[in-house]
């Protein structure tokens, strides 16, 4: 087992993930993707828009400004309720998230504590200050918004969330998509939260990048799904409120979710999509996930119903990568309110009007990069070295291309050739410093699945070597189905 102190010195060293600003000292919450970080990133990316925008034909993408009107956050809530309760020190400059700081120091989640109820158990618990060991100051609470201010006064703020974006562009896009329900918008691009305290490297940021698809549909359709039955008998891994005395994970049926726990068809069919992403598209080990549902206290007060996506990992346990809720019509309301503009939408085959609920799939992005690199980092004794166990569809590079030895032009030439043909089908990168064996163990090391050896009998065979990450087993192939071969394990 490693600790996270470990893999943020391996990012950093492979050029994965870095603070920014470093040669300045850097800024708690801001970190940087170096070459491999940002391919890792924007393969994850790609998997994510390949499988939520798939899942039906009026589902789109859009990309939104990051600076927003001071009226969005004020029919969002955010301007009155985007708050963190905050721990401070009587004495020195420690601060932190009250109820994280809670959680540490007692292993129990404090989410649906208030200020008052956080500084009593505080009190309660004789906790003090973790650098000075002074007594700590009775939690206040810190609006995490960025405002800006534009040309010389008019006040803006930075999104701390990717999710109004849609919200706003809902009337225009319902438009242009000719009036039709369910609709998904999809975006993924940066936010921003004033973090109280900012750690765990990409884990917790002050500026981050979110994947999301918000989902608008008609009410009087929540307790159905067209598609159900295909999905019904799907075992999924649930933490229900009722289970957490026993700290349980059990397996329960999307069916048996919906008759036994009230749950809605529509908003329980995108549960079993969304753990087929885990487990097929991503491959976390299914022992790794759970969907962890929130109490009334936990969850936002609009949200119906809510489940976080929570994945273990080493030094965290169960960390939240993204959540599943079920919104309402509270934000198209709001915007509607506050904005003057109608959200209301005619259903022409009833003749009913009505605003749509939303239904919100998020996913923090630079989380899910963690997570990628912590559930595949193995430091194997036996090799030396990392070998980088990542997926096949999010590793930096799917294959390699060594020639043998770079002093005999004959190898070099035919390696070329080879990596010509497979670099158009595949992400992959040339190399033909050191020797093999130290070119096999950089490439495990950055998740390379397949290494391509053009070696002095590939002169004569036209063969070459494919060697498998994992395994370390070797197979000699025609050139000529390198491709086919490379494919087919995809």
């Amino acid at each position: 087992m490693h600790t996270s102190q470990e893999l943020a010195t391996f990012c950093k060293k492979k050029g994965f993930i870095y603070p920014s600003s470093e040669i300045y000292g850097g800024l708690a919450g801001f970190y940087d993707y170096g070459h491999l970080g940002t391919l890792l990133k924007l393969n994850f990316e790609k998997a994510w828009r390949k499988f939520f925008l798939g899942l039906h034909p009026n589902f789109f993408e859009i990309s939104a400004s990051q600076v927003m009107h001071e009226n969005v956050f004020k029919a969002s809530g955010h301007l009155d309720n985007f708050i963190d309760p905050l721990v401070t020190c009587s004495k020195c400059d420690f601060s932190d998230r009250a109820d994280h700081f809670l959680e540490s120091s007692m292993e129990e989640r404090c989410e649906d504590l208030s200020p008052e109820e956080l500084t009593v158990c505080i009190e309660k618990n004789n906790l003090t200050c973790p650098k000075c060991k002074a007594p700590l100051n009775p939690v206040s609470v810190l609006n995490m918004m960025f405002p800006v201010t534009l040309g010389n006064s008019q006040k803006a703020y930075l999104r701390p969330e990717t999710a109004q974006s849609p919200y706003v562009n809902f009337k225009a896009q319902y438009e242009l998509q000719r009036k039709k329900l369910p609709m998904g918008l999809a975006l993924i691009g940066k936010a921003f939260r004033n973090e109280i305290s900012p750690r765990n490297m990409t884990l917790r940021l002050r500026e981050f990048t979110q994947a999301e698809l918000q989902i608008f549909f008609n009410p009087q359709k929540l307790m159905e799904h067209p598609d159900f039955s295909s999905v019904k008998d799907v075992p999924l891994r649930t933490m229900l409120v009722q289970d957490r005395s026993q700290k349980m994970v059990v397996e329960r049926t999307a069916k048996s979710l919906v008759e036994e726990e009230g749950l809605p068809e529509f908003y329980v069919y995108y549960m079993v999509q969304i753990q087929k992403f885990y487990l097929e598209v991503l491959k976390i080990p299914k022992e790794k996930l759970r969907f962890y549902q929130l109490n009334d206290k936990e969850k936002a007060f609009y949200n119906k119903n809510h489940f976080d996506i929570e994945v273990e990992l080493a030094d965290h346990g169960f960390t939240e990568l993204g959540g599943l809720h079920y919104r309402t019509d509270y934000d198209l309301s709001g915007h509607q309110k506050v904005s003057g503009v109608k959200m209301e939408v005619l259903e022409e085959s009833t003749g009913n009007k009505f605003i749509p609920h939303v239904l919100e799939l998020s996913f923090g992005v630079d989380r899910h990069i963690y997570s990628l690199l912590d559930l595949a980092y193995n430091n194997d004794k036996e090799r030396g070295n990392v070998n980088l166990r990542l997926s096949a569809n999010t590793s930096p590079f799917y294959c390699s291309v060594f020639p043998l030895v770079k002093n005999k032009e004959a190898i070099v030439n035919k390696a070329s050739e080879v990596f010509a043909l497979v670099k158009d089908n595949f992400s992959s990168f040339y190399d033909e410093a050191s020797s093999v064996g130290r070119r096999y163990a950089r490439a495990d090391e950055i998740g390379v699945k397949y290494c391509i050896t053009i070696d002095f009998d590939s002169l004569d065979d036209n063969n070459v070597t494919v060697r498998d990450r994992e395994t370390t087993k070797q197979e000699r192939i025609p050139i000529e189905e390198v491709v086919e071969y490379l494919n087919s394990k995809l």
